[in-house]
């Protein structure tokens, strides 16, 4: 009986010292309703004697809220004992009715619970008709973009002169195909261009010329094919004593009477193209036949090739067909590159030379330049600003950077980097600015300081500093430190010269800061860096 009512004593004072120590932690609000996006601060607060052992949760959540800042643990010292109190600044973007969840404290290894609170997110109430109005602002021109006209008008152009030349390449292929396929053998064609004849009977002058100039180029041509004489370009006289010497070496039989009748048809035919003379009609028909039997007596009279010679007649016919072809590819390509080349040349004159080889060459900062440009929103307190990409977030290796995003690498032609720093919490103060500080002297010094200790650190040397205050787009200035550096980058031969530009928002708790860098000699750099640096803006209330 005496140890029931132990028990139950001993218990009853446990949770009595429970409940008091549960009434020791306190939470409190600034509002219980606040506008969306608006700053709530939130209170967690401990009583407890100097020889409490107090633990506050290191990572603490208020889901569906965020934390914007986490100020660091403040301990007072009364009388018989300490308060502990512990500081959130804390946002939300959509409205509604939410709840601020629990949190939990440890004292002398016993768990306290706060107490939830409900929280009222109101949205932003706008009167149109109270509202200011502003006067239409005017249209601003903007430059248009030719490079993708370039690029494209080029391309076109080289794959319409590629089709041009190989439709022209297949079509002059096929018709040498079929003429080869159809040409006969030189005897066999000299007979059908006779043939070709028979039916010709000229009457004047004219007819009489036209009608022998043909008679003998067949009988010259077959001559040049088949006895491999210079027929074509020879005197009649020529080509008769070419044929005689032909045959005192025995390399052409002929008769005598074949020679005398080629000799008369040549001779009549001279003194009609160049005496004008005007023979019987009945002349011209027995010339032809003369003709044929030239043409047969040569014929028989021409030794059978041997199989050596055959072998080069068929080699050179090969060189021949090779070079005609050869001849074909060059005129296309001669007429291809010239087309080219004015196409060049005239975009050039109306374009700029480096606009038009930079872009055919795809230079990376004129691609970053002609990319569709991104504007969002990073971290807390936000910053808005446009970019060729959007940034993307990495982690970083400096502990006081809670939040860092990049756009490419300090190798890389361009290079972006947004960094979310918190100072040492030693020199944070218990309330929140609403605005960046304005840095004093010592401060720029400090921030300078600061700024080229990271460029060496990242291996830059010679580097050039300057300073100033630029004000951003949403009117809140910023430390803009600007200069050049040398910086050894990946694959170069040696370290560029390049430019570099940090805007510096500074606050009491931390610091953002926007750095860019390209080189120095980069067309497009300075255009990229205002262009990002116009757009810029620290959002104070969404």
């Amino acid at each position: 009986m005496k140890t029931r009512i132990l028990l139950c004593a001993l218990i009853g004072s446990l949770t009595s010292w429970a409940q008091s120590s549960q009434d020791n932690l306190t939470t409190a609000v600034d509002s219980l309703s606040i506008q969306i996006g608006a700053q709530l601060n939130y209170t967690l607060q401990l009583k407890a004697d100097k020889t409490d052992q107090v633990l506050f949760a290191e990572k603490t959540s208020f889901l569906p809220f965020e934390i914007i800042f986490d100020f660091p643990l403040d301990t007072l010292k009364a009388q018989s004992h300490y308060l502990y109190t512990k500081k959130y600044a804390l946002i939300q973007f959509d409205s509604g009715r939410y709840w601020l969840p629990q949190q939990r404290v440890i004292l002398n290894g016993q768990s306290l619970v706060s107490d939830s609170i409900e929280i009222e997110v109101r949205d932003v109430l706008v009167d149109t008709l109270k509202q200011k109005m502003f006067a239409i602002k005017p249209l601003i021109p903007v430059e248009r973009n030719y490079d993708r006209w370039i690029r494209n008008g080029l391309l076109v152009l080289v794959f319409l002169l590629l089709g041009i030349g190989g439709l022209y390449a297949y079509f002059i292929l096929q018709k040498r195909k079929a003429e080869r396929e159809q040409q006969l053998p030189p005897f066999d064609q000299a007979l059908q261009d006779l043939k070709s004849l028979e039916n010709r009977t000229p009457k004047n002058q004219e007819e009489f010329k036209s009608y022998y100039s043909k008679l003998t180029e067949i009988v010259r041509r077959y001559l040049e094919e088949e006895a491999k004489i210079d027929a074509l370009e020879s005197t009649s006289d020529e080509l008769l004593q070419k044929l005689m010497l032909l045959q005192d070496a025995g390399k052409i039989i002929l008769k005598t009477e074949t020679l005398k009748n080629l000799k008369g048809v040549l001779e009549t035919a001279d003194l009609v193209k160049f005496a004008r003379s005007l023979p019987d009609p009945g002349i011209a028909t027995t010339d032809r036949d003369l003709v044929e039997e030239v043409l047969i007596d040569t014929k028989k009279g021409l030794p059978e090739p041997t199989a050596e010679e055959m072998q080069q007649m068929v080699a050179y016919q090969k060189f021949l067909r090779q070079q005609k072809r050869k001849k074909r590819i060059r005129i296309v390509s001669l007429v291809s590159a010239s087309l080219f080349i004015f196409s060049l040349a005239g975009a050039i004159l109306w374009f700029g030379f480096y606009p038009v080889r930079d872009t055919l060459l795809g230079y990376p900062t004129k691609k970053l330049e002609n990319n569709s440009w991104i504007t969002s929103m990073y971290g807390i307190p936000p910053i808005r600003m446009s970019t060729p990409s959007v940034l993307k977030r990495v982690e970083s290796i400096d502990e006081n950077v809670f939040k860092q995003f990049v756009l490419g690498t300090p190798d890389d032609a361009f290079f972006i980097t947004l960094k979310f720093s918190e100072k040492p919490k030693k020199d944070q103060n218990s309330d929140v600015p609403s605005t960046p500080n304005v840095a004093t002297a010592d401060e720029v010094q400090a921030i300078t300081d600061a700024t080229i200790q990271n460029y060496q650190s990242l291996g830059a040397s010679n580097i050039l500093i300057n300073s100033e205050v630029m004000e951003t787009a949403s009117g809140i200035p910023a430390l803009k430190i600007f200069g050049t550096l040398d910086y050894p980058r990946k694959g170069a031969s040696k370290r560029i010269r390049n430019n570099y530009t940090s805007l510096i928002f500074d606050f009491e708790e931390g610091k953002i800061e926007l750095t860019l860098m390209y080189a120095k000699e980069d067309r497009y750099g300075k255009n990229l860096e205002e262009r990002i640096l116009n757009s810029v803006e620290l959002i104070k209330e969404l």
